[in-house]
């Protein structure tokens, strides 16, 4: 009687340990959909109650705020990417600590810090789509983006009526910032040519737009060479290979459409122009053109991080940046699952940014005047 106990005991154990392993498998499986249902604000955006908006006539409402004594002949507005990772809220409240602690310690010295030698940096804090909005496609998802879009164009209408004051300027949007920021470029530049006369170039990085309304002739085309102002420089990029990626971006990119909604590209060609080259072009350019990609994650505001030379090649192909593997270890993905879907915590392009944004100054300032 107790063998036939202790073989019946054996049997439980080893289906125990079979649905447990069936569990941990299926787990695993779809670990990924597990994850992005945690950030699922699960109210419809319709019913969900904003945080409250930023008053930018104060400085806590400014990621970056320059003082008057900050040196540079341009004024750069700076449309920050996704920090906030969601879970309660489809837009964080513009204060909410985590996501300005990414901001600062991620975003700025990394994306933001290329453009502090050319001028002051003005980056808005806003309401910003959370995380899961890049996620999916749903509209709630889409009405969340295009919430947080009304925040970023009251701080640059403010910005131009409190801070410009007639001085040239850059405008900057990474990934979901510049999708934010092309749409500034639409409504708030590109139709208005006293503007147009002192924008030194439009800097939307890794940020998928259409190419078709930058064309020649467009009121803000694409940059054609590196010594031109007043154009486009946009791309999203990819490790060379990674075709997984090179379809998601293809298929599930938002841009804006002519009345203002956000939709898939729906088979048009995104925007290349290659950092490299400072042109649209589907020319290769090698990697001893790379003048300097940096790890900047960790540094103080003013702070210049050390820059690795010669690290990547890139070319545009079907309108998307592909790039070389980088040499330094430093400069590959890493992180939680939520980190690696928000933009590089590094900058292959630091140092290239930097000197394009300077030569496309001086070429400003050779205009004749209107």
């Amino acid at each position: 009687m107790g063998e036939r106990f202790k073989g019946f005991g054996r049997w439980i154990f080893a289906g125990a340990v079979l649905v447990l392993a069936v569990v941990l498998a299926a787990a695993f499986y779809w670990r990924y959909d597990i994850l992005r249902t945690t950030l699922d604000p699960k109210v419809p955006f319709q019913t969900y109650e904003p945080p409250p908006a930023p008053d930018y006539a104060k400085p806590a409402a400014w990621a970056l705020l320059p003082g008057t004594g900050t040196k540079g002949p341009a004024d750069v507005f700076f449309v920050h990417p996704t920090s906030y990772d969601g879970g309660r809220d489809w837009n964080a409240p513009y204060d909410q600590p985590k996501a300005a602690r990414d901001l600062a310690r991620v975003m700025l010295p990394n994306y933001a810090e290329p453009f502090a030698r050319s001028g002051r940096v003005f980056a808005p804090h806003y309401r910003q789509a959370s995380l899961y909005t890049l996620l999916t496609l749903r509209d709630d998802a889409r009405d969340a983006r295009r919430f947080a879009y009304d925040d970023v164009q009251r701080a640059f209408r403010y910005f131009l009526g409190h801070y410009n004051n007639g001085r040239p300027i850059v405008l900057v949007g990474v990934e979901q910032g510049g999708v934010l920021a092309a749409r500034l470029l639409n409504e708030e530049i590109a139709a208005e040519p006293a503007l147009r006369d002192r924008l030194v170039g439009v800097y939307l990085i890794e940020t998928v737009v259409p190419a078709d309304p930058y064309g020649p002739g467009a009121p803000v085309p694409a940059c054609a060479a590196r010594d031109q102002a007043g154009c486009v420089v946009a791309w999203a990029s990819l490790l060379d290979g990674d075709f997984q990626q090179a379809q998601e971006l293809a298929t599930r990119s938002l841009v804006w459409s002519d009345s203002d909604e956000l939709v898939t590209l729906e088979g048009r060609a995104p925007l290349c122009v290659n950092p490299l080259l400072g042109a649209q072009t589907e020319i290769r350019a090698p990697a001893r053109l790379n003048l300097g990609a940096a790890n900047a994650t960790g540094l103080e505001w003013g702070s210049r991080p050390a820059l690795l030379k010669r690290q990547v090649w890139a070319q545009c192909e079907n309108g998307l940046l592909h790039t070389g593997r980088p040499k330094a270890t430093s400069l590959r993905e890493s992180g939680s699952w939520t980190d690696r879907r928000k933009v590089d915590g590094f900058n292959l392009f630091w140092a290239d940014i930097e000197a394009d944004v300077q030569v496309r100054i001086a070429a400003l300032k050779r205009r004749p005047r209107p």
